[in-house]
């Protein structure tokens, strides 16, 4: 299906999205934009704190803000972690890298206290990032934060309504919309050149027994060190757990696992190069066949998505497959039409698979077969999360949102990005934990499964 049918005028988005929220957490935070808003001139420099000293911040993000802090007049000057291990190794980390001490405090309310800065980065628990730019942007910042963007509907309604309402600039950690390859994709989708798409192929297989896995910092960390009850912020209360602290990638609902981790990112491209916004039924099957560790997060996951217009004229389907136990983390996303492919890995348009003269002439039809062309002339590296320091698509992406704080432009991956996709991962979630097909609600902005609005 073609972008040109699908395409939604974003207006129309935020007006059917931007619905009234449920209440959730925002901690003991009472600051807002209007107290301190800072208009940041041209040669001011932009300071920037850091929300999570995590592995993803250290060799991914913190590498891509270098590569172009400098030139943008950009810097680091406080972090926040709720763990005293963490923000005493995040705060000699920085000085190491930086060349200069940063502020390090025990938590996001003392951090924007100080006044200190004018942009965050939040690389935090999945569950807790819509929860913190909410926090950020009350407190008049801009903010990156790590993608998935929301796991529930209540913190993605919140989230989403607290943006609009600011005047401030939000990266979601999508950064296949700031690859090259991504955007001619897009581009040759939504021409229409590409013809109606019918099926799209998401895979991301690793064979990492320890992915996700912190056995050595889950030994060291002691409650006394931390503050758990921030931890949970709007989650159910349980006693102390260091696994679901450190480990949350693998515990519901802390992290949903292979759907936010992975999913989220390709599902996005998918939204993207369609104009749609979100499935219109979710199934999914899997479980934990290999990795018996006491997680909770399936270590094998097969979702099917069926996507299309609302009045069901037109549609095809999505089927996305993450394992734990086998493959190399080589993410693989494949288009498919009548005419053909397109592979983002390859980065390559070809006619395989499209309809020959000899199956079209016995139905009286006409041969349809792509060209064969290059979506990029350079070589692309396949975008992956075991991409570090070398990750160009994430420096790219930091960068969009280092020169839109400059300008005040939008970002290539604004909140609507964010709140969409995390609508498919919702659905998924409902699908994995009901074994019912999950649905969505245009209405209540809520997602369905078993004829009941799934919470977790």
């Amino acid at each position: 299906m073609s972008g040109s049918k699908n395409k939604l005028p974003r207006r129309d988005f935020i007006k059917k999205t931007s619905l009234a929220t449920a209440g959730v957490y925002l901690g003991s935070l009472a600051l807002s934009a209007r107290s301190y808003a800072r208009i940041i001139g041209a040669n001011d420099r932009v300071n920037v704190g850091v929300i999570g000293f995590s592995d993803r911040f250290k060799y991914s993000l913190l590498p891509a803000f270098q590569n172009h802090s400098s030139e943008l007049n950009f810097d680091i000057v406080a972090l926040s972690d709720i763990w005293k291990v963490r923000r005493e190794e995040g705060q000699a980390h920085l000085l190491k890298s930086l060349g200069h001490n940063v502020n390090a405090y025990r938590n996001n309310e003392e951090l924007y206290n100080s006044k200190s800065v004018d942009a965050v980065i939040i690389s935090t628990a999945d569950f807790q990032h819509s929860l913190h730019v909410i926090e950020a942007v009350n407190a008049g910042c801009d903010a990156y934060v790590e993608k998935p963007f929301a796991e529930t509907m209540a913190d993605n309604r919140a989230a989403l309504k607290a943006i609009k309402n600011s005047r401030q600039i939000v990266q979601i950690g999508s950064q296949r919309r700031s690859g090259p390859n991504y955007h001619a994709a897009a581009d040759f989708i939504q021409s229409g050149k590409f013809g109606d798409i019918t099926s799209v192929e998401l895979t991301w297989h690793v064979n990492q027994p320890g992915r996700w896995r912190r056995p050595a910092l889950v030994a060291q960390m002691k409650e006394e060190d931390t503050d758990w009850k921030r931890f949970l912020m709007n989650r159910p209360f349980e006693p102390f757990d260091a696994r679901k602290h450190l480990e949350y990638r693998l515990f519901w609902p802390y992290s949903s696992g292979m759907p936010g981790q992975w999913m989220s990112h390709q599902i996005d491209t998918v939204h993207w190069f369609t104009g749609l916004k979100h499935p219109r039924s979710v199934v999914a099957n899997g479980g934990i066949y290999r990795w018996k560790d006491g997680r909770k997060n399936w270590d094998t996951t097969t979702a099917v998505f069926d996507y299309g217009n609302e009045d069901f004229s037109s549609g095809f389907q999505v089927v996305f497959s993450s394992r734990m136990h086998n493959g190399e983390e080589n993410p693989k996303e494949i288009y498919y039409s009548n005419g053909g492919e397109l592979n983002l890995n390859t980065n390559k348009v070809t006619p395989s698979g499209g309809l020959t003269e000899q199956h079209a002439k016995a139905m009286g039809m006409q041969a349809n077969l792509l060209p064969t062309m290059d979506l990029v002339t350079a070589p692309e590296p396949v975008a992956s999360s075991a991409n570090t320091g070398g990750d160009i698509t994430t420096s790219r992406h930091m960068r969009n949102f280092m020169e839109c704080v400059r300008n005040r432009k939008e970002t290539n991956a604004p909140v609507e990005a964010g709140y969409a996709h995390s609508i498919a991962c919702i659905m998924t979630n409902a699908a994995v934990h009901t074994g019912e097909k999950a649905t969505f609600d245009e209405k209540k902005q809520e997602v369905m499964a078993g004829g009941k609005i799934f919470m977790y």
